[in-house]
């Protein structure tokens, strides 16, 4: 797998919720859900270079799935890895439109 395929893989999804939006909104920080295998200099890379934006912090949490009734039957959601990252002072990312 070359570097280019990992970095679109890294990124799972954007974190758009209420409270990933009250974080951005208080300091310039974004949220994604990431591979449970990544790495934070990989998660750096990856949001620098798809998105063309200057990263200062990445903190990362792992995000326990918890048990849950399903049908009757006991289930258990998967565990999620988070990234929160914080860009540089004027930057920003539009999540709406997508990679470049």
């Amino acid at each position: 797998m070359s570097t280019t395929e990992r970095m679109y893989q890294l990124l799972v999804r954007p974190l758009v919720t209420e409270k990933t939006t009250k974080v951005a909104e208080s300091g310039n920080w974004l949220a994604f859900e990431v591979l449970p295998d990544a790495t934070k200099p990989e998660i750096k890379q990856a949001v620098q270079s798809l998105y063309g934006v200057d990263v200062l912090r990445v903190n990362t949490l792992i995000q326990k799935g918890k048990s849950k009734g399903f049908r009757g039957s006991a289930g258990r959601r998967s565990d999620v890895k988070k990234a929160f990252i914080k860009l540089k002072d004027g930057q920003s990312i539009d999540l709406s439109a997508g990679v470049k």
